[in-house]
């Protein structure tokens, strides 16, 4: 019986973790390192372990440093079943189309840029195609309710419990047995706050043997939601008495249908002017939204209550959904009075870079981060402040006010996460997904358990 670590070790990319028990291999979530130039060398890497011995992949939940390397796993001999729940199946499809598509396009960009300086190292390879991504795809099999166990071979037992972090996202609860041996091994895979708009608050996990628990914001208290919305409708009246633009780098799960719930609230309480155009730029945010639509089962008491089946949580006036490249190219036309939503949330790709160059150089113009920023990105470097910053391989100097407003976060904060600790009462935690430091000064607050921090390739026994 054992686990090991392939990704997310000592970092918040690429979760990737290994159980072994009773002749069956398990894998829990296959991600994407997203941030830098070497991370995407790394993603290109071998995974840690042989593919075709994996017998399931169970996902917690479809951001895409969770799932983004499944077709790569497909495409080096993965055959097992990909386990997940209703509402992950769905958003994982968008989400892994989507980073096939933009890959593919970067790669057509390189062997572009290749050819006019004379390279002959060949054109250059995308990490999977959108075929690869349909292959995938055929993998996925059992559905997976909150709170139901699976039984997945002999000594392996699985049930999802909600985290509350995006829609359908799941801790996962092992019930492992092997000859004598019984362990109950949780992991937590991303766990959200309490009191979130649209989704519920975490089931609290059972206590356990053995944890297995993110960190990214183990170091630090998130503000309070309610001054986080004041903050919000206050950046947006400033910018617009100044005549600008409002960026929003939205992230396409969950960000970017909460940031619309909210804008309708102020439209509806009077803080928004009912006239202002909102536009979502992000073709996977709105098929995202679409999908919130569909899978209200996941929705908290109060919005299942305020919103039933004919209302719509996310309509509000003004808001367009720009799904074509021309009507984002359309949208530098306007030069203010508009609040303008586009992936991707850390600045790393998608049609933000675009918005970015055309207002982070105007003063009267904003951009308001509203999540996590990885070391690395471009959405990190103007958090920390750069004065100039390059886009599309042009210097862009930093102008436009820059608000970090911490209180929309989908991570849980350093208080939630030590009271879900303190709830599953494990004898050994394994820290994982969050930066070194952060995970140091996190497990120094964990008295009554053996800590461990591993590093990718590590495994121990269970």
């Amino acid at each position: 019986m054992k686990i090991s670590f392939h990704g997310a070790d000592k970092g918040v990319t690429g979760s990737c973790h290994l159980i072994e028990c009773a002749g069956t291999r398990v894998l829990v979530d296959c991600g994407l390192y997203q941030g830098s130039r070497e991370l995407d060398e790394e993603n290109a890497g071998e995974l840690g372990f042989d593919p075709a011995s994996i017998d399931f992949l169970l996902l917690t939940h479809a951001h895409l440093d969770h799932c983004g390397r499944i077709p790569l796993l497909i495409k080096r001999g993965f055959r097992g079943e990909i386990v997940t729940t209703p509402a992950t199946r769905e958003l994982a499809r968008l989400v892994l189309l989507d980073s096939a598509h933009l890959q593919e396009e970067e790669a057509r960009r390189r062997s572009r840029r290749d050819a006019r300086h004379h390279r002959r190292d060949g054109p250059a390879e995308a990490l999977y195609s959108e075929l690869d991504c349909l292959d995938a795809f055929d993998h996925f099999g059992r559905k997976a309710a909150y709170g139901k166990p699976l039984d997945l071979a002999r000594g392996v037992r699985a049930t999802f419990i909600d985290a509350g972090h995006i829609l359908g996202s799941a801790c996962i609860v092992f019930d492992l047995s092997e000859g004598a041996r019984h362990v109950r091994l949780v992991m937590s895979g991303d766990l959200g706050g309490s009191g979130r708009a649209i989704l519920r608050d975490p089931t609290p996990p059972p206590p356990c043997d053995v944890a297995v628990m993110e960190t990214t914001y183990g170091d630090r208290l998130h503000k309070a939601l309610q001054p986080s919305i004041e903050e919000l409708y206050e950046a947006i009246a400033d910018t617009f008495r100044r005549g600008g633009n409002v960026i929003i780098p939205t992230f396409a799960l969950e960000r970017a249908q909460e940031l619309l719930f909210y804008l309708r609230e102020g439209i509806e309480q009077g803080r928004i002017a009912r006239s202002t155009q909102v536009f979502l730029d992000s073709p996977m945010a709105i098929s995202a939204t679409e999908i919130f639509q569909r899978h209200r089962e996941c929705y908290d008491e109060e919005a299942s209550r305020q919103f039933g089946a004919r209302r719509d949580p996310f309509a509000l006036p003004g808001l367009h959904y720009t799904r074509e490249t021309a009507d984002s190219i359309a949208l530098n036309r306007i030069k203010g009075g508009a609040i303008i939503m586009a992936g991707s949330g850390m600045c790393t790709g998608g049609r933000v870079r675009h918005h970015l160059a055309q207002n982070l150089w105007r003063e009267d113009s904003s951009v308001i981060f509203v999540g996590f920023a990885a070391n690395g990105t471009l959405a990190r470097r103007i958090i920390d402040g750069a004065k100039e910053v390059t886009i599309f391989g042009e210097p862009v100097a930093v102008r436009a006010r820059v608000h970090t407003i911490n209180g929309f976060s989908a991570h849980a904060d350093q208080a939630e996460l030590l009271a879900w600790h303190k709830q599953a009462k494990p004898a050994r935690t394994f820290l994982v997904h969050g930066e070194e430091q952060v995970m140091a000064k996190f497990a120094a607050l964990l008295t009554e358990t053996r800590v461990e921090t591993p590093a990718a390739g590590d495994e121990f026994d269970l």
